[in-house]
C-alpha cells in the first residue's frame, strides 16, 4: 500500500519533476478551493498547524480530531471521497511552549503528537528546532534530533501494528523558516549549505539506527532546509536555482527522501517549477492562500458598499480593525513604521495576519452579513469586473456561478493553480481516490 507522498517521492528518484502541494490553512474557503483542486486530480495534502489546531483548541478553537472531521464534512460537500484526503501535521513539537523549560514544552509536545496520530494524520512535520526557556541558544542540533525521536517514538507507540503503509510518513529537519514568515525586514535569506544539509541527514539517520528505529527511518520522506526563498511584511525573496546547484544533490544517493519547502508562498509559478525540478517535491503554501481570500472578501466588500444602503452593510473591514486593535498578539510583532504604515500592514501585509481574526466571533457575523447581502442583489457584472476581474469574466461565460462563496474560493483557486502547474507537470500522479492512503 503506498500514500500519495510516496508516489511523489517515487516519482522524484525517477528523475520526475513531480511535486506535492501542501495547504496550511484551516479556513473553510481555503479548504474548500483546495479540495476542489484535489477533486479535479492535483496533488494536494490539508496540513493543520500546530498554531491553528492543538489539544487546547490553537486558535481555530479545533482539536485534530476535530479538524480532521471538519475536513471530511467539506471533502463530502465538494464530491471528494473523505478516504481521498492526506491529512498532514506541520510543526509539531515545542513551539507553542517554548516559553516553558523544555521538559513541560516536549511534555506537551508528546500530546500534541498523540492527538495528531489518533486523529489520523499521515504526514508528521515534527520541529524541534526552538530553543524552549532553559534552552541553550543557539539550540544544540544533537537536542532537536534527541526530542525528534522523542516524538517518533511517541507516534510510533500509538499507531501499533497496523499496516506499513498505513503508519505515518515524517518530515525532519532543523533548518526550519520561522511559520507565517519572517518578521521585519528581509534580510536575504541564504539557503541552507551542501554541507549543512548532508551533516543534519547524517546526524538523524544514525540517531534513528541507534535507537532501534531503522524500520521507521524507511519512512521519512522528507528534510526540511532553506531553498532560499521567504516572504516578510511587504518584500518576497525569489527562488534563485544558481544558489542551491550544490544544495539540490545532496539527497541524490538517499532513496526516499525529498526536500520539503517552507515559505513557497507568493513566489512565481516559474521558481515553483525550479524547486520542483530542484528536488523541493513538496511546497508548502498557506498565507498566499488566506491573502488571496482577504483580497476577494475586500472586494466583495467594497462591491456592497456600491449598493447596499450604509446602515444595512456589513461593515466588515471596520469590525475586522476594530478586533484586530483590540487583540493585538497576532500582528503586532509583524507591523512596523507610522501608524499609517501598521494599518496598512495588518490589512495588506505578505505575512497576511488577518488570517487569525477570521474565527474571531465579530469577525465572522459581518462575513455571514456580507454574504447575505450580496445574495439578495444582482451584481453588475461591470461591478464585479471593477474588484474582481477574471471572476466576472468566468460568470460571463457561465463557468463560474454568481455568488459570493463561489467567487471567493475561486479567486483561491488561481493561487494554487500555479502550484498545480509545478506539481504536476507530466500528469501522470493517480486522480484523487486511485491512491491508498
Amino acid at each position: 500500500m503506498s500514500t500519495l507522498l510516496d508516489a511523489v517521492v517515487e516519482r522524484q528518484k525517477s528523475g520526475e519533476p513531480a511535486g506535492v502541494i501542501a495547504v496550511c490553512s484551516a479556513h473553510p474557503l481555503v479548504l474548500k478551493a483546495a479540495l476542489e483542486e484535489l477533486k479535479n486530480g492535483a496533488p494536494v495534502i490539508v496540513e493543520a498547524t500546530s498554531n491553528q489546531v492543538d489539544q487546547d483548541g490553537g486558535y481555530t478553537g479545533m482539536r485534530p480530531l476535530e479538524f480532521r472531521l471538519k475536513v471530511e464534512e467539506l471533502a463530502r460537500e465538494c464530491g471528494v471521497p473523505p478516504s481521498a484526503v492526506v491529512l498532514g501535521g506541520d510543526h509539531l513539537g515545542p513551539n507553542r511552549w517554548r516559553a516553558l523549560p523544555g521538559n513541560e514544552a516536549m511534555a506537551k509536545a508528546d500530546i500534541l503528537v498523540g492527538e495528531y496520530v489518533v486523529g489520523g494524520y499521515q504526514k508528521l512535520h515534527l520541529d524541534c528546532s526552538y530553543a524552549c526557556s532553559d534552552d541553550p541558544r543557539p539550540l544544540p542540533p544533537s537536542l532537536a534530533v534527541e526530542r525528534t525521536l522523542r516524538l517518533v517514538r511517541r507516534a510510533e507507540a500509538l499507531v501499533g501494528a497496523e499496516d506499513e503503509g498505513k503508519r505515518p510518513r515524517y518530515v525532519i529537519g532543523t533548518e526550519v523558516p520561522a511559520p507565517g514568515g519572517v518578521r521585519g525586514t528581509l534580510g536575504g535569506s541564504k539557503p541552507t549549505t551542501s554541507e549543512e544539509a548532508a551533516a543534519t541527514l547524517g546526524e538523524y539517520r544514525r540517531a534513528f539506527v541507534e535507537e532501534g528505529l531503522g524500520a521507521v527511518w524507511r519512512r521519512v520522506r522528507a528534510l526540511v532546509v532553506q531553498p532560499g526563498v521567504e516572504f516578510g511584511e511587504f518584500t518576497v525573496e525569489d527562488y534563485r536555482p544558481e544558489d542551491t546547484r550544490e544544495l539540490s544533490r545532496v539527497l541524490d544517493e538517499e532513496p526516499g527522501v525529498v526536500f520539503e519547502a517552507h515559505s513557497t508562498d507568493y513566489q512565481r509559478r516559474e521558481s515553483l517549477a525550479s524547486l520542483v525540478r530542484d528536488h523541493w517535491a513538496i511546497l508548502k503554501v498557506g498565507p498566499a492562500l488566506t491573502f488571496a481570500l482577504r483580497e476577494a472578501v475586500f472586494g466583495l466588500v467594497d462591491i456592497e458598499e456600491e449598493i447596499v444602503a450604509v446602515g444595512d452593510q456589513s461593515e466588515l473591514k471596520s469590525v475586522l480593525e476594530r478586533r484586530m486593535l483590540a487583540d493585538r498578539r497576532w500582528w503586532e510583532g509583524y507591523a512596523s513604521g507610522t501608524e499609517t504604515m501598521q494599518r496598512v500592514s495588518r490589512r495588506y501585509s505578505y505575512s497576511d495576519r488577518v488570517r487569525y481574526y477570521w474565527a474571531d466571533g465579530e469577525v465572522q457575523r459581518a462575513v455571514e452579513r456580507l454574504f447575505e447581502n450580496l445574495s439578495h442583489v444582482r451584481l453588475p457584472l461591470s461591478l464585479l469586473r471593477q474588484y474582481l476581474p477574471l471572476q466576472a469574466e468566468r460568470v460571463r461565460k457561465g463557468v463560474l456561478a454568481w455568488d459570493a462563496t463561489a467567487l471567493v474560493v475561486d479567486h483561491v483557486r488561481d493561487v494554487l493553480k500555479d502550484y498545480v502547474e509545478a506539481c504536476d507537470r507530466g500528469g501522470a500522479l493517480p486522480p484523487a481516490g486511485q491512491v491508498s492512503h
